[in-house]
């Protein structure tokens, strides 16, 4: 069901605040949460009103948008936090309170039954001064805490029923997918709630986390644009859509509006003085450039045979790259084709014999194997680097 039916918390403004080189404007943010909202994420995760009063302002700006995507703030579990939340006027308040040891003995020194005890009175008071607010209550560091005291937590505020949905949080990276699948498929066997996966990529498992997490019957999944956030951030918005499309293609199709993405993506990327990596999912430079010979054959053939992503989907193309020692002569023919010159399946397989051998010798370019093709189909066929 989770598979078929979720729902994307995007948290750049929230979680990718805390990235090393994000100082958004309030025109940054209302600038990104337009092309959120564009894309069709299903909800925009702010910056607390507390942090700062530029960030409260912050917040009544976005609400004032009007946006089809519902807006949340990510508070503590304190009753003025709440308070200040509540009048910002967004849509739902994210409430945290960590329950590890570690955060229980550094950070806010309570014990569990302290923490039940608190979250007790301060979810009651919100839903009682908000009765239609979207309230979540999520455990901070989750995935460290001891499971019998995390469980005793999430029964007691389930219990109370005033709570929309359960958070979990891999606040520092080291969950594995079966861990997460254990965790996220207790909860929704022994609670009524929405369950909602924060995950950290610190070891490089957010976006498995993530899925694994929809596997065993979480509804929200948090991302962030390029995953930025604290640290090594967070589940990808384009690495998690990517997962969520080769799962079911149609449905990604349906809900969001992929061409979108990269535009989404740049934006961010210079807002925070990054390079999109060679290797990002789906935008990267090289996400859908194919070069060995064999590769070349089979998606000029049937893209499918070595794509699991339709680059046209997301509003890209692919590229064949054929000025390389690697290249087959199925490339170079396609290539002649799209320069609409006339050569032989026989002419072409010597040029690429001779396209090799110049390869083996220096770096070619792309230009450089458009003049020996049109070198080639004027009747020369010379072998020496000079050709070019």
């Amino acid at each position: 069901m989770s598979l078929e039916n979720y729902y994307i918390i995007d948290s750049t403004l929230r979680e990718g605040e805390q990235f090393i080189n994000a100082d958004f404007t309030r025109d940054q943010k209302l600038r990104i949460s337009h092309a959120l909202d564009e894309f069709g994420v299903e909800y925009l995760e702010l910056t607390s009103p507390l942090a700062s009063p530029g960030c409260q302002e912050d917040i009544h700006a976005i609400v004032g948008e009007k946006l089809n995507a519902r807006i949340l703030t990510h508070i503590r579990c304190h009753q003025e936090d709440a308070k200040v939340a509540l009048d910002t006027g967004v849509d739902g308040l994210d409430v945290v309170i960590g329950t590890s040891s570690q955060l229980r003995q550094f950070s806010h020194g309570r014990s569990i039954d302290e923490i039940i005890d608190l979250a007790a009175e301060v979810l009651t008071w919100i839903r009682s001064q908000a009765p239609n607010i979207e309230l979540r209550f999520s455990t901070e560091d989750s995935f460290r805490s001891e499971e019998a005291e995390l469980l005793r937590v999430y029964l007691a505020v389930d219990k109370l029923g005033v709570v929309n949905r359960l958070g979990t949080a891999d606040t520092v990276g080291i969950a594995t997918p079966t861990q997460v699948g254990r965790i996220v498929g207790t909860l929704r066997r022994l609670t009524k709630c929405d369950i909602e996966f924060h995950g950290h990529n610190d070891s490089g498992c957010a976006i498995a986390n993530a899925f694994a997490a929809l596997e065993a019957g979480a509804t929200h999944i948090d991302t962030s644009v390029l995953g930025i956030g604290e640290r090594n951030g967070i589940t990808p918005l384009g690495g998690f859509v990517a997962r969520m499309y080769t799962y079911d293609r149609a449905t990604a199709r349906c809900k969001y509006h992929l061409e979108r993405l990269r535009k989404l993506e740049m934006m961010v990327a210079e807002m925070v003085n990054v390079d999109v990596p060679f290797n990002n999912y789906v935008t990267g430079f090289s996400a859908f450039t194919h070069k060995a010979g064999i590769h070349a054959k089979a998606i000029l053939n049937a893209p499918e045979t070595y794509e699991a992503l339709n680059p046209t989907d997301f509003g890209l193309s692919r590229y064949i790259s054929i000025a390389h020692r690697l290249t087959g002569w199925n490339a170079v023919k396609a290539r002649a084709e799209q320069l609409s010159l006339n050569l032989t399946d026989d002419r072409i397989r010597a040029l690429t014999q001779h396209i090799k051998v110049l390869a083996d010798e220096r770096a070619l370019t792309l230009d450089d194997v458009d003049v020996l093709l049109r070198n080639w189909a004027n009747g020369g066929n010379g072998h020496a680097i000079a050709d070019l």
